[in-house]
């Protein structure tokens, strides 16, 4: 075996290189060596770090002959530092990190300027390191695919445009143990989980830095026994290099000053961070923010009085506190929340997935091999607390499956059941209860193919008029056809109307709005004429018009045929037909409800004064054609009977907010009831009486009005606010969270938001979401989500209208 280069030879092959390129030595190169020879000299650990901040295009080729000579040399580790901007060129940065291999240990870039290549390289190639730091760098989805094998520790802290993962990022990370993800945009608990649970040996995560503390402010004594963890002791990035002595020093001709001999003991390179992402999902605009040190790790721990009074602290309050349960008929046992004593801590740099209810708990009970969790070491308790709170709040797969099921599986069950002589008899009283409805094994096999990344399709609807006509539309309102799977009907804020197959993404018929209507807030198909629809506009116009008539362009269109113009509604916001297409109602911004006759077109009453504000949505039940539910934002949800002349409601149900929205479950069993603010709750439609709350935590907004339907028949609840980008999934028999389907507009500033939201009633675990953007000068856009496809793709997460975001009310 060869012995080892001594690091003396290193020396002079460096400059041998230096000259023949005819350039001086870079005197910081000299330097890295000379620290290193005196390491090797004392037999502690000799590191060569690199400074890239003093390269420059020259020092390339000298550089990489030295490094790709290293791992042969006596040398045990090398270093490459970054820490403002670089003079080297980006083409050259990437052939420097690659050259060494088994003794690249740190890597710490953090400046942007090395660009989209350089990351996508670096995503796709991987690195030999062992620690990786992309220090305030602005990834919005991060997608690691190279080989990190050698990698422990990952910090991407105060990367503030990161808000999650592709479904392959961590693949290839067998080693990682340290993960940190402190100030960041991560919010999904699903598809972080997700993604984490690829990491086998990770056992320490951050989303934020936390202590424990007591009622006054202070950490409590035993919290250190806890197992609370310094970014020093326990990240093992923290490397002391002592410099040179002073017999040494002299002997030394290159001017060498005390700023370079320091400049690696100083620096704090346990903030250490990798990141990688596809070229669409880098973001290099906005404020690149800068921080010291300090403020990332400090170098010595912090007192517990210094944690505590952090300029940005934030208390989360008691770890075993938790909302009063609001599921009637829920077995949860109280006793958890008072069985330990009360412990607070407080936060630093805390990610917006901190504030996620139930967070804590979720993450530990998502990744078992867990051991600390934003700095505070996770116990036995704590672990069976977290499972019993995650089994309570949370559903692990649909139907409150605890396994994936395969398909071969489920229909070896299905064919077992055809035939129930073939049941011993001590399992068919089990097997019977389990037999819900008709639909019970093919969501049985949906709920086998669940997974945490849905794909999300935007639909593309720019063709189908004439040439001279093709342009984009601004959808307003949508619903599905009741019979014909393909079909969805939009209406926009010019006053168009359009029907669609939305399977093809082709324009079916086309009804512009004739400078008749404004905003279309009003869409309902008629059940049993499949061709006729029912729209208004805010302006109060109301026609209905029979698709089979309307071609797929303006020109040579009837404007007469097969349509009916009714009575204006002043400030119109819905409309909805009842079960046997004889009548439809309408509401808007007053009081009042107007019933109309469809077949003669006539309006044939005025309801006055049924609430004591306006009336944003009204609807008829789904199988008695008399029954029908309002909603008000005098915060009252009323069920009235039109044979009883509507003088008076069936019953009155109150929320604590504004109600934006009422529907009935498919077989009219529940009202469903959302109000301003995510609060969403499920009402017996018999009489009104609270079925369930669904907890969804508020965001303090008046102006967050929230939108809730079915899904899976009745087996499911969606919601989504006008202030949020995220979709709630969750079961309408317990209440529990299924899953968040968070949406993602393209580059910066483009963030979405739920403007309104139909489960597809063909299809289960389907969706679709018209989704606005904060930049008033984008288009809104119809984006189609299925659960069950998983698919973290280019073009299932690339948006690439831009839209306008919407105001106004309606479903």
């Amino acid at each position: 075996m060869a012995m080892p280069t001594d690091i003396s030879t290193l020396e002079k092959g460096y400059f041998e290189a230096c000259k023949k390129q005819c350039i001086p030595p870079n005197k910081a190169i000299v330097a890295a060596l000379f620290k290193a020879k005196i390491k090797k000299a004392r037999h502690e650990m000799s590191t060569f770090m690199v400074l890239m901040d003093d390269l420059k295009d020259v020092d390339f080729y000298p550089l990489l002959y030295l490094l790709k000579e290293i791992d042969a040399s006596e040398i045990d580790a090398v270093d490459m530092v970054n820490r403002s901007a670089c003079g080297l060129s980006v083409e050259y940065v990437s052939p420097l990190l690659h050259a060494v291999n088994e003794k690249l240990r740190i890597v710490d870039i953090r400046d942007i300027s090395f660009g989209r290549d350089f990351l996508l390289d670096l995503s796709q190639r991987g690195l030999a390191c062992q620690v990786l730091n992309l220090k305030s760098s602005h990834f919005r989805k991060l997608s690691m695919v190279g080989k990190f094998v050698h990698m422990h520790t990952l910090n991407l802290d105060f990367s503030t445009s990161l808000s999650g993962f592709r479904e392959d990022c961590f693949s290839f990370m067998p080693n990682l143990r340290l993960l940190s993800l402190c100030e960041t945009r991560i919010t999904n608990l699903w598809t972080t989980s997700a993604a984490l649970a690829k990491l086998p040996s990770l056992d320490e995560l951050r989303f934020q830095n936390c202590a424990y503390s007591n009622d006054a402010g202070c950490p409590s004594a035993s919290s250190v026994n806890e197992g609370i963890v310094s970014g020093r002791t326990d990240l093992g990035l923290y490397i002391e290099l002592p410099s040179p002595s002073d017999e040494v020093l002299p002997n030394l001709q290159l001017n060498i000053d005390d700023e370079d001999l320091d400049d690696y003991d100083d620096m704090d390179t346990r903030s250490t961070n990798a990141e990688s992402s596809d070229d669409s999902e880098v973001d290099f605009s906005g404020h690149h923010r800068d921080f010291d040190s300090t403020e990332l790790y400090p170098e010595i721990p912090l007192s517990w009085s210094e944690l505590a009074d952090f300029e940005n602290e934030i208390s989360f309050g008691s770890l075993d506190t938790h909302d009063e349960d609001s599921f009637s008929g829920g077995s949860f046992n109280s006793s958890i929340r008072t069985s330990v004593a009360t412990k607070k801590y407080i936060s630093r740099n805390p990610s917006p997935i901190c504030y996620e209810k139930h967070y804590r708990e979720y993450m530990i009970a998502s990744l078992p091999n867990l051991k600390v969790l934003d700095n505070l070491a996770i116990g036995r308790d704590e672990r069976g607390r977290a499972n019993d709170i995650f089994t309570h709040h949370f559903e692990y797969l649909p139907y409150n499956r605890r396994s994936k099921d395969n398909v071969v599986s489920m229909l070896q069950k299905r064919e077992i059941r055809a035939n129930p002589s073939s049941i011993p008899a001590s399992r068919k009283n089990c097997s019977s209860s389990s037999t819900k409805s008709q639909y019970f094994y093919s969501r049985s096999l949906s709920a086998a193919k669940m997974g945490s990344w849905p794909t999300l399709h935007p639909l593309s609807i720019m063709g189908g008029l004439s040439r001279d006509e093709r342009r984009s539309f601004r959808p307003r309102q949508f619903e599905y056809h009741p019979t014909d799977s393909r079909l969805m009907v939009f209406g926009t804020l010019d006053g168009e109307v359009v029907v669609i197959n939305h399977e093809s993404e082709k324009i079916v018929s086309y009804i512009p709005s004739l400078g008749a209507m404004n905003s279309v807030l009003g869409l309902c198909w008629l059940k049993k004429y499949p061709s006729k629809l029912i729209a208004g506009s805010d302006n109060g116009s109301l026609r209905l018009y029979d698709i089979q008539y309307m071609p797929t362009t303006s020109r040579g269109m009837s404007q007469s045929r097969g349509n009916v113009i009714f009575d204006e509604f002043d400030q119109l916001t819905s409309v909805h037909v009842n079960s046997t297409d004889e009548l439809f109602l309408a509401s808007g911004y007053s009081k009042n409800v107007a019933l109309y006759d469809i077949s003669s077109g006539k309006r044939l009453q005025d309801f006055a004064d049924m609430h004591q504000e306006h009336i944003n949505v009204v609807k008829f039940s789904n199988h008695s054609p008399s029954l029908f539910a309002t909603s008000s934002f005098d915060q009252n949800v009323k069920m009235w009977d039109i044979r009883q002349k509507p003088n008076q409601p069936c019953y009155t149900a109150s929320s604590s907010r504004g109600n934006v929205m009422v529907c009935f479950s498919p077989d009219d069993h529940y009202l469903l009831v959302s109000a301003v603010d995510n609060e969403v709750r499920q009402l017996l439609a018999v009489d009104g009486r609270l079925h369930l709350n669904f907890g969804i935590a508020s965001t303090g907004s008046s102006q967050n009005y929230t939108r809730s339907y079915y899904m899976n028949g009745r087996d499911y609840v969606i919601s989504g606010s006008c202030d949020e980008h995220v979709v709630r999934v969750c079961c309408a028999n317990t209440g529990r969270r299924l899953r968040d389907v968070s949406l993602e507009g393209k580059g910066a500033g483009s963030s979405m938001f739920v403007q309104s939201l139909r489960g597809d009633p063909f299809r289960d675990f389907s969706m679709s979401v018209l989704a606005a953007y904060i930049r008033p000068s984008s288009n809104s856009e119809i984006v189609k989500v299925n659960l069950l496809a998983s698919g973290d793709n280019d073009k299932s997460n690339s948006y690439k209208q831009q839209s306008h975001s919407v105001t106004g009310m309606g479903g």
